[in-house]
């Protein structure tokens, strides 16, 4: 049998623990999406450049202003749809980071409320008499402290769930524009 400083000692231990694994597996999902953004920063500069050099090679290489005009309108669609991949890939990228790292927080969080919850029944075992309702006020706190933690965290994945969705439609609105510029642009040349 342990004595209450004792099972306090070990919980505290137990809980700078759970802190430090916390605190490692978040870090390790921040990290692995500043890998992923550096990856995708780093492909769209490296393409960006390969595409920048090829059109500078092909508008001087125009003859008059009209192929030079002609061939600049001609490289804004590509242009955008790739902003839009660009986009979508960035959006995918924090979308599912932010998914990862609640999915390992909430892991670590439910853990250690379970171990709190074990340390209060065993304490409560071993309380002196008389502090029935001290335990039984502590046990109704940590209770409402579980609540609210289930509603923050609900309510996290709403506001996730409803920018992943504002980002979707933003981008098919571009590209929605981006699809029928050609076709305003060509009405308004042949104007």
């Amino acid at each position: 049998m342990f004595s209450i400083p004792e099972q306090f000692s070990n919980a505290t231990k137990a809980n700078f623990e759970s802190q430090f694994a916390i605190f490692t597996s978040l870090t390790n999902k921040a990290f692995e999406g500043v890998e992923k953004l550096v990856d995708l920063n780093l492909t769209a500069a490296k393409a960006s450049l390969e595409d920048t050099s090829a059109a500078a090679k092909q508008l001087l290489a125009a003859k008059d202003p009209q192929e030079f005009f002609s061939l600049t309108a001609a490289r804004a669609q590509p242009n955008a749809e790739k902003a839009i991949a660009y986009s979508r890939n960035l959006a995918s990228i924090a979308s599912s980071t932010a998914a990862e790292f609640s999915k390992a927080a909430e892991a670590q969080i439910l853990e250690t409320n379970r171990k709190v919850i074990s340390l209060v029944d065993e304490v409560s075992k071993n309380a002196p008499a008389g502090t029935e309702n001290a335990v039984a006020l502590f046990k109704s706190a940590l209770g409402s402290a579980n609540a609210g933690y289930e509603q923050i965290t609900r309510t996290a994945k709403q506001a996730a769930e409803t920018y992943e969705a504002n980002v979707n439609a933003a981008v098919s609105q571009f590209t929605s524009a981006v699809k029928s510029a050609p076709a305003a642009n060509a009405a308004a040349a042949a104007a």
